[in-house]
C-alpha cells in the first residue's frame, strides 16, 4: 500500500494491532493464556525457518556472486560495524536507556539484513537486484550461527547472561534442521511454493505476529512496562532513526570512496542498513525465552523495521524518479 509516495507494508499493520490488543487484554494472548498463542510462538519457529529454506533460490544466489567488494561491505557493515555503532552509542548516552533497551538495540546490531524489504526497495530503486538478493540470503545464512553468538558475548558482560551451548542446540534444532528440510524439500515442493509464495508470506508473518503478541502480552500482565511510559517508546523510535542514519551514511561514503556505480551503491547502502524482523522475532523467541521483559528487548526491531521500511521506501522512490527522468 502506497500513501503520499511511501511504501507501507500489510505486515507492519498487523503488529501494531497485536500489540494495541496485548495492551487492551494481555491475559488473552499470554503464556497460558486462553488463546494459547505461545504454542504458535514456540513451534511456529520452525516453520518459519523451514518455509525460508523451501523459498530460498540457489540459482539467483549464484547470479550474485561475483562482486567480492561489495559483499564484503554489507556483510561487514552488518555483523561488525553495526555492533561497533551501537557500543558507541551506548558508551555515550548510557543512562538515556533502560539496560533492556540497549540489550534489544544491540540485538538489532546483530540480526542479519532483511531478504524481502532489502530486495523490493532495491529493485524500486533501479539498483543491483542479483547482488541485493545474494547479501541478504547469505546475510541471514550467516546470522543463523553469528547473531547468537555476538549476543552471548554481548550478555555475558551484563546481568542476563546467555547460554550459547544450549541456545545453539536450539538455533540448530528450530533454525538450521528446519532450513536443511527446506532446501531440501525444494525437489518437491518448489512448484507449489513458487504457485503459493501470498500463502507461505502470510503463514511466515503469522508466526511472527503471534511472537510479538505474546511477547507484549507476557511484559504486560508482569507489569514490565509499567515501570516506563511513552517516553522510553520515543526515545527507541529516536534510537533506531538515528542507528539507522548513521549506518546510511558510512556505507554511502565507503561506496563513494570505493567508485561503485549507482546501481551498487543503492545495493549496498540499501542491504547493509536493513536489519531482519522475520529472523529477530523467532531468534529472539530462542534466545530469550522465558525473559518477563522480552517486550521490551524486542521493541527496538520492531520500531527498527518500521523506521527502516518508510525511509527506504522515500529514498527508493526518489532514485526510482531520478531514473525515469534520465
Amino acid at each position: 500500500m502506497t500513501l503520499f509516495g511511501i511504501t507501507f507494508d500489510r505486515f507492519l499493520g498487523a503488529l501494531l494491532v497485536a500489540i494495541v490488543a496485548a495492551i487492551a487484554l494481555p491475559s488473552l494472548g499470554m503464556s497460558g493464556g486462553p488463546l494459547h498463542v505461545d504454542l504458535i510462538s514456540k513451534y511456529g519457529v520452525g516453520l518459519v525457518f523451514f518455509l525460508y529454506g523451501l523459498t530460498l533460490d540457489p540459482a539467483r544466489m549464484r547470479a550474485g556472486l561475483s562482486h567480492y567488494r561489495l559483499h564484503l561491505i554489507v556483510q561487514t557493515t552488518t555483523f561488525i560495524l553495526f555492533p561497533l555503532i551501537v557500543l558507541a552509542l551506548h558508551a555515550l548516552a548510557g543512562p538515556v536507556l533502560t539496560q533492556e533497551a540497549w540489550t534489544g538495540f544491540f540485538f538489532v546490531a546483530a540480526l542479519p539484513s532483511t531478504v524481502s524489504s532489502s530486495v523490493a526497495m532495491v529493485s524500486l530503486a533501479r539498483g543491483n537486484v542479483p547482488a541485493a538478493i545474494f547479501n541478504a540470503t547469505l546475510s541471514s545464512l550467516i546470522g543463523v550461527l553469528l547473531t547468537p553468538a555476538l549476543m552471548a558475548w554481548y550478555l555475558s558482560q551484563s546481568s542476563m547472561p546467555l547460554n550459547l551451548g544450549n541456545v545453539l542446540i536450539k538455533v540448530v534444532g528450530l533454525v538450521v534442521v528446519p532450513i536443511l528440510l527446506g532446501s531440501f524439500a525444494q525437489r518437491w515442493l518448489a512448484g507449489w511454493a513458487m504457485r503459493n509464495r501470498k500463502v507461505i508470506q502470510l503463514a511466515d508473518r503469522g508466526v511472527i505476529t503471534a511472537i510479538v503478541y505474546n511477547s507484549f502480552c507476557d511484559s504486560i500482565a508482569k507489569g514490565v512496562w509499567s515501570a516506563h511510559n511513552a517516553d522510553l517508546v520515543a526515545k527507541i523510535v529516536i534510537g533506531v532513526i538515528t542507528l539507522f542514519a548513521i549506518v546510511y551514511a558510512l556505507t554511502t561514503a565507503i561506496c563513494n570512496a570505493m567508485g561503485f556505480s549507482l546501481e551498487d551503491r543503492i545495493a549496498c547502502t540499501f542491504c547493509a542498513s536493513k536489519k531482519s524482523l522475520a529472523t529477530g522475532a523467532p531468534m529472539g523467541a530462542i534466545m530469550f525465552a522465558g525473559q518477563s521483559a522480552f517486550g521490551i528487548l524486542i521493541a527496538p526491531i520492531i520500531l527498527y523495521h518500521f523506521c527502516q521500511l518508510v525511509i527506504t521506501s522515500i529514498i527508493a522512490s526518489r532514485f526510482a524518479s531520478r531514473a525515469a527522468d534520465q
